[in-house]
């Protein structure tokens, strides 16, 4: 059966049918959109892209649409929030760039040892977004960086301090799934650095924890070492042992040695 954009757009209509919710088709650019009649949110849909899936996978190309709109439409009903709640997560850069031959992630550089994703969250899971995703959700790249920034400030700041040594840590650690997303919150790091005396030292050792460190003396650069190298390996999903020196608003990877080796080179010398 040949598959047109009208009939795509039919059976999106049909399927997604309630209703609290509205549709807009726009003719010229054949888009459809579909929003809450309450909350007036919602998201555009790009039908051409539908009707060149449609060859390959056939009716599950718009069965994967229609899932993807009813959860994002669900989600921004009960958060309140704009938009599919898209956010940051950091990776490692060994991370996979692709979801598979030919599909890759949307993703922006961050440091040498961390790179951005981007995941379309919903509230028992979240998918990284790749660029069919981005097809389906008729969003460009910039749309989805601008949109996870501004869901990434709302999320909550919780911290926990220790002091140990005379050098004091801070801790996110909400469980959320982007505790390590936190790093890239600008005014975060920024009222962070306000309360710093020493040293600012940053590290996102795995995804479900921020390290943020004051270091007041040597032996704390020690400490952030062995902390980090911990986490590291006991997190579930690891991003990065190296910690990041902050200063002038940006991360610097810096690799401290021990002190024990350190004293070791010395003697070698």
């Amino acid at each position: 059966m040949k598959i047109t954009s009208k009939k795509v757009k039919d059976e999106l209509i049909r399927r997604l049918e309630r209703p609290e919710w509205q549709f807009q088709y726009d003719r010229e650019k054949e888009t459809l959109r579909i929003e809450d009649k309450e909350t007036k949110k919602g998201i555009t849909v790009s039908l051409p892209g539908i009707v060149a899936k449609w060859e390959q996978k056939q009716e599950k190309a718009v069965e994967e649409i229609v899932y993807y709109v009813e959860e994002a439409l669900l989600a921004m009903h009960r958060e309140g929030t704009q938009a599919e709640r898209i956010l940051p997560v950091i990776r490692s850069t060994s991370f996979p760039m692709e979801q598979e031959e030919g599909n890759p992630f949307v993703t922006t550089e961050h440091t040498a040892e961390t790179r951005i994703y981007y995941a379309l969250d919903s509230e028992k899971t979240y998918r990284l977004i790749d660029q069919r995703l981005l097809q389906n959700l008729g969003l460009d790249e910039q749309q989805v960086r601008e949109m996870a920034l501004f869901h990434l400030r709302s999320l909550p700041r919780k911290v926990k301090s220790d002091e140990v040594a005379g050098n004091v840590f801070y801790f996110f650690n909400q469980n959320d799934g982007y505790d390590a997303s936190r790093v890239l919150d600008d005014s975060l790091l920024i009222d962070m650095k306000g309360q710093i005396e020493g040293d600012m030292v940053v590290a996102v050792p795995h995804q479900d924890v921020l390290i943020v460190a004051d270091l007041r003396n040597e032996i704390g650069y020690d400490i952030i070492a062995q902390m980090t190298m911990k986490f590291f390996f006991e997190g579930r999903v690891p991003i990065t042992a190296l910690s990041f020196m902050y200063e002038n608003k940006e991360l610097e990877p810096i690799f401290i040695l021990g002190k024990k080796r350190r004293q070791k080179d010395n003697e070698q010398e």
